[in-house]
């Protein structure tokens, strides 16, 4: 009987009940989960003491504790900008995304077979801002927009090839944005220089200039001239820029820009106190195999019908690695689904007549208040005697500004704002100079002069008219994710990537006005309620780890590892240890390790690994006595890429230490690890934490995500610094807002509240026997590529599939998308060894659940061996034409060896919840030779309905 609460969170965020556990634990030869964890986990770095958590709540009593804290929280409305503004989502798209699982749940769309809708959404993203900022070319979110800024420098730098050093930036550019390029900028030594936009300056050894359009004080500066001065001595241009704004403003691209970058915020996603919400990233197309992130194309399935999928992969860190362009390995899909659906809700027409509207509030307060400047779209600086004083004042009537300068205050109207509050503003001013004000009753008409305005037609792609209604949008949202595979559907069992429950107890908060409204610059005696929650939670995942203090900042486990290599980097240099600059990798590692490596200024020297995936502490060895006083650091994943606990980890921590460098742990295997051991503890000085993995944070079709770092007090002081952050932390901005994306902390919160300390250590333990129990049942079918000790496994595990090609032709794809037929969703492939499945079930998944995945990989070994035997052709068999759409099955040729039953309803597939993939196998090589990444408008097509059906 369970020692837990049988109504308890804890039962039921673990799949398997007690019945279920001992059922397993026989199966593996282990009569407890402590019997078997103390086997797996090595002993000397096992802990012994409980985790310091506190104790576990219900669902009601963790809600009721947290909105206490939301409370606190002071909402005002914030008329700051800065890239952050008020806006309303459409009920239809939060009900029916934000809300949904289908959405939420699913995981990043590497199986473009099982995730055509989010793929077809993305894909209009990248359409959106293509037509939004007249560039050639998007891809399908970034982290923020600083982040994007950042990528566009050294995508600008690398196209340089060395000739020129410094980076120009606009003076008024958002300053979160330059505090983000001058942390990435100091590590590559590139010289940033700002100035104001239209003054002369020395172009010699400028690669590039960024542009912020309109300016942080909402000035809309003389794009054109800049960029014909920029272009004729060399330099590439880069626009930050606003999409509301650009819906009637001349988009950059239009004056020929060379990359645009900018937040989809304000289509319709919350303030989130910072995030997340999706950036973009747009270029030339001369530039696309150098773009970071995620490229969504349109290719062709087997059957020749048009299919979505990711594209030009080969720019991305899991391939390149060490020569990898950019570290980014994750999006903000999730925020820029929701983005687009706004713009599909809306249209351009409405779209406009937001634009308009806000741009007319902000044109009648300016006609009636001393103006820094009169060419605006929505923020209007106000010469003031005491910004100070009327910063105040405001804040009295219930306004958060912007301080400009000492005699400056910004106004930044929003979707929100209406008539009264422009009354209300000038009610504050006017009071302020001693003048009396009479209400208006109408809103004047816009200021913009004709040649800033917009005069072409963009989104007349029939997807931003067809949806207007709700009930129109409602069957489409409802289609789309129809044709994916997410948690809501079927166990994803991802190696690595940890796909468990997200508990909808844990979403609830998120949408509480008091998190979702908050701008991340209010000031700080509004913000008690999310200091307080920051502070728990920071003060949880130390408990957790074992290290000393934790920064939340990093909005991706990507700049995670970017943020504790920084601290490392830093913490040398305080030392006088500059020469350290050699980071040791295992060949095994993250493909994101020697890519964080290398943007930091890290020499990256690869080390062995042994046959049983173990690094080689013979050649760790030689590599230190190779590169004397210059170790800077390890990267080791724990437990190992590979899938066991390594018995010589505490001896790598142990060498490293000894040659003067220091230990990164990364964090995305912890959930092997939670009670059982702590990084903190066992060697580590550093490592990011995968929220949306270990903490229950969802994925979202491949973002948002949260990489903290947790580190020892030595590299405290070096953690991420922020402006608005009152901290003596000197390492610099990595992210927009103060705490990254803030406005999904709830999620962990609730996670850990309800949890409790006793409650982790059991997630843990099931999570390492049910990857355990998988290996037992499939060992006899699939060679277990790695074990440790006893012959165990950590808490995923890898089957080597390779003998299956060698034998008789089946390769690791047909294995996965075999399992689409079986209503999976494929383990991760070939990663991080190529031919090879990596599965991670995780403890969240029924013995139920596990047994019919299992199941589903013995009914292929099955097909495998009838395809050994001769029965069915090597190039026409239920693996090699997998997956089956509906549409292949019912045609009316079927020139295969064996039944459209057999190709449909595979041994073991309950007809009642058959899923039935949109496509067929997708042509990669096809999609990237012609490559299609965003929707011509309607005016790009021919007359005839030929033309519109192989376009669309």
């Amino acid at each position: 009987m369970s020692d837990f609460n049988q109504h308890s969170f804890l039962d039921r965020h673990i799949g398997p009940d007690q019945a279920q556990i001992d059922a397993m634990l026989s199966a593996v030869g282990y009569e407890s989960l402590d019997d078997l964890c103390s086997t797996v986990v090595p002993r000397d770095i096992q802990t012994t003491s409980a985790l310091d958590v506190p104790s576990a709540l219900s669902e009601e009593e963790a809600l009721a504790e947290l909105r206490k804290i939301a409370e606190k929280n002071v909402l005002k409305k914030s008329l700051i900008g800065q890239g952050y503004y008020g806006c309303y989502m459409p009920e239809s798209i939060r009900r029916n995304v934000l809300e949904n699982p289908g959405w939420y749940t699913a995981y990043t769309p590497y199986q473009p077979e099982i995730s055509q809708g989010r793929l077809e959404v993305l894909f209009y993203f990248q359409t959106l801002i293509t037509e939004l900022t007249a560039m050639d070319i998007a891809n399908a979110s970034m982290l923020d927009e600083g982040t994007a800024a950042a990528e566009a420098m050294t995508l600008a730098h690398r196209a340089a090839r060395g000739k020129k050093n410094t980076f120009l930036v606009d003076a008024n550019t958002h300053l979160q944005t330059q505090d983000i390029l001058q942390t990435r900028a100091q590590p590559l030594d590139i010289k940033l220089t700002s100035a104001a936009v239209g003054a002369s300056c020395n172009w010699d050894d400028v690669f590039a200039i960024l542009i912020q359009y309109p300016g942080t004080d909402g000035h809309i500066p003389d794009l054109k001239n800049v960029i014909e001065d920029a272009h004729a001595n060399g330099a590439l241009v880069i626009v930050a820029t606003d999409l509301l704004a650009l819906s009637i403003l001349t988009p950059p691209g239009a004056m020929d820009a060379d990359v645009v970058v900018g937040n989809s915020q304000r289509f319709g996603v919350p303030l989130g106190f910072g995030g997340p919400h999706a950036a973009f990233f747009a270029t030339r197309d001369k530039f696309k195999r150098n773009m970071p992130g995620r490229l969504i194309g349109e290719s062709l399935d087997a059957d020749g019908n048009p299919a979505y999928r990711l594209a030009l992969q080969t720019r991305e860190q899991h391939i390149r690695r060490e020569k990898a362009t950019s570290n980014i390995c994750t999006a903000q899909a999730l925020l820029a689904i929701l983005a687009t659906l706004f713009a599909c809700y809306h249209g351009r027409s409405g779209i406009q007549a937001i634009a308009r509207r806000v741009n007319a509030l902000a044109t009648t307060l300016a006609n009636e208040v001393n103006v820094r400047h009169g060419n605006f779209f929505d923020t209007v600086a106000v010469n003031v005697e005491s910004a100070d004083a009327a910063i105040a004042a405001a804040l009295d009537a219930g306004y958060n500004l912007q301080h400009l300068d000492d005699s400056t205050v910004g106004v930044a109207f929003d979707q929100t704002c209406t008539l009264d509050d422009v009354n209300a503003l000038l009610g504050i001013f006017a009071q302020l100079s001693g003048k009396s004000h009479s209400p208006l009753d109408t809103l004047a008409s816009s200021l913009l002069p004709e040649s800033s305005q917009r005069s072409d037609t963009f989104l007349t792609q029939s997807v931003f008219s067809d949806y207007r209604s709700e009930t129109d949008l409602m069957r489409y949202v409802r289609a789309l994710s129809d044709k994916d595979i997410a948690l809501d559907r079927a166990m994803i069992p991802l190696g690595s990537c940890t796909m468990k429950l997200n508990a909808a107890a844990e979403m609830v908060p998120i949408a509480w006005p008091e998190f979702a409204n908050m701008h991340p610059f209010a000031p700080v005696e509004q913000r008690a309620g999310y200091e307080q929650m920051a502070n728990e939670l920071e003060h949880m995942l130390c408990a957790c780890t074992g290290y000393d203090a934790l920064s939340l900042q990093p909005n991706a486990g990507s700049q995670g590892e970017y943020a504790g290599l920084l601290a490392i980097k830093r913490y040398h240099e305080s030392r006088g240890d500059a020469d350290r600059n050699v980071c040791l990798i295992p060949s095994s590692a993250h493909g994101t390790n020697p890519a964080s490596a290398q943007m930091v200024g890290m020499d990256v020297v690869v080390t062995g690994c042994d046959a049983q995936g173990n690094i080689d502490i013979d050649d760790l060895q030689a590599k230190i006595d190779q590169y004397p006083g210059q170790i800077a650091a390890i990267m080791v994943t724990y437990p190992s890429t590979h899938g066991v606990f390594e018995s010589g980890i505490a001896e790598v921590c142990n060498r490293i230490h000894a040659a003067g460098g220091q230990v990164y742990i990364d964090g995305a295997n912890l959930n092997a690890l939670l009670g059982l051991a702590a990084p903190g503890k066992f060697g580590g000085d550093v490592s990011h934490l995968n929220l949306h993995k270990t903490f229950s944070i969802p994925h979202g079709g491949g973002g948002p995500g949260i990489g903290p770092i947790g580190v020892g007090e030595h590299l405290a002081p070096f953690l991420p610094g922020h402006r608005m952050l009152d901290s003596s932390r000197s390492g610099g901005a990595v992210s927009a807002a103060p705490w990254g994306s803030a406005g999904i902390l709830p999620i962990t919160w609730m996670y850990l509240r309800m949890m409790g300390g006793a409650g982790l250590k059991r997630a843990t333990q099931v999570a390492i026997l049910s990857a355990n129990y998988i290996a037992s049942r499939l060992s006899e079918k699939y060679q277990i590529l790695y074990t440790g000790e006893g012959g165990l496994v950590a808490h995923e595990c890898i089957l080597d599939t390779r003998p299956l090609k060698e034998r008789a032709g089946v390769t690791v794809d047909d294995i996965a998308k075999r399992l689409m037929d079986y209503g999976f969703h494929a383990p991760t492939m070939s990663f991080p060894v190529p031919g090879t499945l990596m599965i991670e079930p995780t403890e969240s998944e029924s013995k139920a659940e596990i047994d019919r995945f299992c199941d589903a990989m013995l009914a292929i070994y099955a097909e495998f061996k009838q395809v050994e035997s001769g029965e069915f052709p090597t190039d026409n068999n239920p693996l090699h034409n997998a997956p089956h759409t509906a549409q292949a099955l019912l045609s009316d040729e079927w020139d295969r060896p064996y039944s459209r039953a057999i190709g449909a309803y595979p041994d073991g597939v309950d007809s009642n919840r058959k899923y039935w993939p949109p496509v067929g196998r997708v042509d990669n090589a096809y999609g990237d030779k012609n490559l299609i990444c965003s929707c011509p408008p309607l005016d790009a097509y021919r007359d005839d309905d030929s033309a519109i059906e192989s376009a669309a």
